[in-house]
């Protein structure tokens, strides 16, 4: 069964509770600021492992201090899904014990 795009109404629900997330060119986006460049690169590798097990993955932008994802569900014609929303709160979850900020 295809994932169903999500309505705007529970776009706007969900991201009240994911606080620094935002959505833009239809994509479901949220950058991290970290103390330096390997922390960044840890949090990177730890969100390369939560889109593996969840078999979604974002556009994932490493910078020397910064983290930046960009994601939208392709199989749902580029629209915003669960999944979308599902990957940003484990990622929200985990980016706290990296340091990020």
């Amino acid at each position: 069964m295809p994932t169903q795009p999500l309505s705007q109404k529970e776009i706007e629900d969900r991201l009240r509770e994911l606080p620094g997330w935002s959505v833009g060119d239809d994509r479901l986006t949220r950058s991290y600021r970290l103390a330096d460049h390997f922390a960044a690169t840890a949090l990177v590798v730890h969100v390369a492992q939560i889109q593996q097990d969840l078999n979604h993955h974002s556009d994932l932008t490493l910078g020397y201090d910064t983290v930046s994802l960009a994601v939208r569900t392709h199989s749902a014609g580029g629209a915003l899904t669960d999944k979308d929303f599902e990957l940003a709160e484990r990622v929200e979850s985990i980016a706290p014990g990296h340091g990020a900020r």
